[in-house]
């Protein structure tokens, strides 16, 4: 698109400070958290995130939109970022699988974006100051008014984003990952057994579904505020708790019911924000980051063993408060020493606080739905033997 064409846009941020850009995606106003995403590739798995709900996304990577979008890749029913932030947009994509250009699939669904800004400098003003609040606007191009609406914004502290995500009705998930991504086939086909999981959905992601149903888990859905008797009514052999936008300790049934959960000693596997909200049930504190971990290359580990995995949260559990009789932490992210996971000392129950289903990211962490699996299969023959 010549810029002689394009729509003007501007970008403020809560402290005062302004970028003017071009727009693309849907014209008006939106105001969100700014925070950056550092992956290379991954752009529509990330827009379409829950996770990122009540975010504006920086993508640092220069070039956005060059493969374009389609239905595979998303990783819910439509993006669920408040606006996206870019240097260079491609209007005219080329990929085989590409079935819309990135700017007219943002119109499609009314998501604002501007580029053609020093993603740069705003990427290390957020990293210096903090994520804050911010606006995009095609219609309010004055700094001031721009500035009062994104000042009269909540912050995303306090904020229970969940209910925004979670699916209003229980549905069951089925289809594993399509055998042309499939990166781990034999440690899936030797699992022999089917196990049911009743994921507690705080904004999961689709290919999180995909592989439990790969490693054999008939998966029920349910509700955030779904109550633990009805969860244990499915008779689940595992519960799993999935990632999920906002504040975690605002997240009040869900930790209520996670706590609830923990009496019944069956496995429990959390993922970024159910690794928060596990936290939590078991006693701890979280607190917000900075400016948090958004990318593809964050280093996990405790000993020995080092995972590059994905990562995108705003929230970190204390490591201080944790309940040192019960849990142990598993994993620490290693560039800032926080809390990357944790594990109970004596009962199935883990978590972390990484995206080991790899959708955008590497494969080095599959092997926790691999882990979950064993310990639902472990559980099952241990009540098999006190049944005999």
């Amino acid at each position: 698109m010549p810029l002689s064409d394009a729509i003007p846009a501007l970008l403020v941020l809560a402290d005062g400070t302004t970028y003017r850009g071009w727009s693309f995606g849907a014209t008006g106003t939106t105001i969100g958290e700014v925070v950056f995403n550092t992956g290379m590739t991954g752009y529509q798995e990330v827009l379409t995130d829950p996770s990122y709900c009540g975010q504006i996304v920086i993508f640092t990577y220069p070039e956005l939109g060059n493969t374009g979008v389609n239905p595979e890749d998303e990783e819910s029913a439509q993006p669920q970022v408040k606006g996206a932030i870019a240097r260079n947009i491609c209007h005219r994509p080329s990929n085989w699988r590409s079935t819309q250009s990135l700017p007219d699939y943002l119109k499609q669904h009314q998501i604002p974006g501007i580029y053609g800004i020093d993603t740069r400098a705003l990427t290390r003003k957020i990293r210096m100051f903090g994520a804050m609040n911010g606006g995009i606007s095609t219609t309010i191009l004055d700094e001031v008014e721009l500035l009062e609406q994104v000042q009269a914004a909540p912050n995303m502290a306090g904020l229970n984003l969940v209910r925004e995500v979670t699916t209003s009705k229980v549905y069951e998930w089925s289809d594993p990952t399509i055998p042309a991504w499939e990166f781990n086939s034999e440690s899936a086909a030797n699992i022999g057994e089917s196990f049911t999981v009743v994921a507690l959905d705080f904004g999961v992601k689709r290919n999180i579904l995909r592989r439990l149903a790969s490693y054999g888990c008939r998966v029920i859905v349910v509700p955030a505020d779904t109550p633990p008797e009805e969860i244990l009514n499915y008779n689940p052999d595992g519960v799993f708790l999935s990632n999920g936008p906002g504040d975690p300790a605002a997240v009040t049934e869900g930790i209520a019911t996670t706590k609830a959960l923990l009496q019944s000693q069956k496995p429990i596997f959390g993922i970024c924000m159910g690794h928060q909200i596990l936290g939590h049930a078991l006693g701890a504190e979280t607190f917000k980051l900075k400016f948090g971990h958004r990318g593809l290359n964050q280093p996990a580990g405790l000993q020995q063993r080092i995972e590059i995995t994905s990562q995108n949260h705003s929230f970190a559990i204390s490591p201080d408060s944790l309940p040192t009789a019960v849990v142990e932490i598993s994993h620490l992210n290693l560039n800032d020493r926080t809390v990357a996971g944790v594990r109970h000392k004596s009962l199935p129950i883990f978590s972390v606080q990484y995206h080991p289903e790899a959708s955008p990211g590497p494969h080095d962490a599959d092997y926790l739905f691999e882990q979950f699996v064993q310990a639902m299969q472990k559980a099952r023959q241990t009540t098999t033997e006190e049944v005999r």
